[in-house]
């Protein structure tokens, strides 16, 4: 699939940036809705200095109040696919946890939230992370965090671990080093000629390029989340969305974050950890290796666990959240 044309560069940090009004808005909920139809519930939306972003509730189905588990809980996808892409795992978690509240947030530049023009560092998602929380008047949430989102979430454990009761990683970014890249990719990393880095960029996401099952609408038809689908109509419709995900995947601590883990493994807080046997963007070792020892691997799948093999996956953290 080709790169779509775009010529947006959002600031990088440390630089200079326009006034914070300055935004991309994002596509309309009916636009979505038509497309992808209505797996999740119906978008709520906060508004911040940054811009407008969308969240969406799962209420509680019980008000057993002996029930064990968490009572709120936050989903945090990664870079590219955006809330909908979590909401398998999440349904599954609610199902044998009804007593509780689940929400998930669609990241900036991504699902139905606009892209604010200023650097995308990991302190402009906590801060979204923190204006959620305000608004949904938690205190203090358990947080699941996939990928890029596992990365905000150990940033967030780190930088305000009074906010969070517990935090679970599903096959987290963060630990990969930037030093096993060429010098021509590292420099991609940095700026430079902005056509080959989007190029590499997706396509390292990607695994190569993006290709839609040319079943999807069926699919999604019988209530699938086809995140391949979901992220070419981000590209086609969300104007911001492909210079998001390139300035969060430059600047939101996916590459070299090790520290921030540490600091979040002795934070005293309860953690698990759940990872795909074949995943190269975290293993096993890169978390033991830097203070986490609750950890899980799911045999023969990748990076993509949290969608692939949600029975699995729910069972592991549902066994994690029983035990707090």
């Amino acid at each position: 699939m080709p790169i779509y044309p775009n010529t947006l560069v959002l600031p990088r940090p440390g630089t200079v940036a326009l006034p914070p009004q300055s935004l991309i808005p994002a596509p309309a909920e009916a636009a979505f809705t038509a497309t992808f139809g209505t797996l999740l519930p119906q978008a709520k939306f906060l508004e911040t200095s940054n811009g407008k972003a969308a969240y969406y509730k799962l209420l509680p189905s019980s008000t057993d109040g002996n029930s064990v588990g968490p009572n709120c809980v936050l989903f945090i996808h990664g870079v590219q696919t955006p809330a909908l892409g979590m909401l398998p795992l999440a349904r599954a978690l609610h199902a044998s946890t009804p007593h509780a509240h689940f929400v998930l947030v669609d990241l900036w530049g991504h699902g139905l939230s606009d892209t604010p023009i200023v650097p995308h560092d990991a302190t402009l998602f906590h801060q979204l992370l923190d204006a959620l929380l305000d608004q949904l008047e938690w205190l203090s949430a358990h947080l699941v965090g996939f990928s890029f989102g596992g990365a905000l979430t150990v940033g967030y454990v780190a930088s305000r671990p009074s906010r969070v009761q517990s935090f679970v990683l599903v096959a987290p970014a963060g630990m990969i080093r930037s030093s096993k890249f060429t010098p021509d990719q590292q420099g991609y990393l940095r700026g430079g000629d902005e056509a080959a880095a989007q190029k590499w960029i997706l396509e390292l996401l990607e695994g190569g390029q993006l290709v839609v099952p040319s079943d999807w609408k069926q699919r999604v038809a019988k209530g699938e989340v086809v995140a391949e689908a979901v992220r070419e109509w981000q590209m086609r419709e969300h104007p911001g969305h492909f210079a998001s995900v390139v300035a969060a995947f430059r600047n939101g601590g996916v590459f070299d974050n090790h520290a921030e883990f540490q600091k979040a493994s002795r934070a005293g807080i309860p953690s698990f950890a759940v990872l795909g046997e074949l995943d190269d963007v975290c293993t096993e070792a890169d978390l033991r290796e830097n203070g986490f020892s609750n950890v899980a691997v799911v045999s023969q799948v990748g990076h993509g666990v949290v969608r692939e093999r949600v029975p699995e996956v729910a069972q592991l953290i549902g066994g994690f959240w029983g035990n707090l």
